[in-house]
């Protein structure tokens, strides 16, 4: 699956599957537009696809600030002249029960898990549309589609990213804009491992192939949502789960 002559945007790509996927569309021919609020480690990330050999520049991006994605897509479009891909990689959650979260917590949920690739999505669609073409992954979370015990807001925002992709794939599909959405299950990531090693274990337990997701794994479902491979899918979503979530 190749992307060569593309240019694709990440968010979250400093680190876990945004960077994974950063680097696997790098790796694919892309030029990839890293966008993350960690500044020095999304910049390292750029640096190491650079190192490779292949194209990638790193540009502050903090989801959750209309202005700073503004910000973003005005360099982008200084960098490179069209923005073919754009993978919503950024996200938060913690592990806690709904009785115990505040509503600044809820607002921290929503914001970075539904509302941050909505607003980043807009913000490329424009020239999209224009040209008839163009592919937009989000990467959401099998919580979404389940639910999971003590991440009921984030299941719900996740819930609706995994809407939002049905419904704008609908709106899209009239101008070849493909629209999908990946869902992990737990996966090896920096924010997993801020959770208990209790739940850590209980996830690996209950999941049948008897491991945590690597993030290149979850990179590779993206890989093929923003190659021509998947040129006839668009509204679809692919867990990535190991079979923890066999049904729905």
């Amino acid at each position: 699956m190749r992307l060569d002559g593309k240019t694709a945007v990440v968010t979250g790509a400093a680190s876990g599957i945004g960077r994974a996927t950063a680097e696997a569309l790098a790796d694919a021919g892309a030029h990839v537009l890293l966008g993350d609020i960690t500044e020095d480690r999304g910049a390292e990330a750029a640096a190491a696809i650079r190192g490779k050999g292949k194209g990638a520049d790193f540009i502050r991006m903090d989801v959750t600030d209309l202005g700073s994605i503004e910000a973003f897509k005005q360099a982008a479009y200084a960098k490179r002249p069209q923005i073919d891909i754009v993978v919503n990689v950024a996200g938060w959650g913690k592990v806690e029960p709904f009785v115990k979260n505040t509503p600044d917590f809820w607002r921290k949920v929503i914001d970075l898990n539904f509302l941050g690739p909505v607003a980043v999505t807009r913000a490329f669609l424009d020239q999209m549309v224009e040209r008839k073409s163009g592919k937009i992954v989000t990467v959401a979370s099998d919580a979404g589609r389940v639910g999971s015990l003590g991440e009921t807001v984030y299941s719900g925002a996740k819930g609706g990213a995994i809407a939002f992709t049905k419904s704008l794939a609908r709106e899209m599909a009239r101008f070849n804009i493909n629209v999908n959405c990946v869902c992990p299950g737990p996966t090896d990531t920096p924010l997993l491992a801020a959770v208990p090693e209790k739940f850590r274990e209980a996830f690996i337990r209950v999941t049948p192939m008897g491991r945590l997701a690597k993030p290149s794994e979850v990179a590779d479902a993206v890989l093929f949502f923003a190659s021509s491979r998947a040129e006839f899918v668009t509204g679809q979503t692919l867990s990535v789960s190991g079979g923890l979530t066999l049904a729905g």
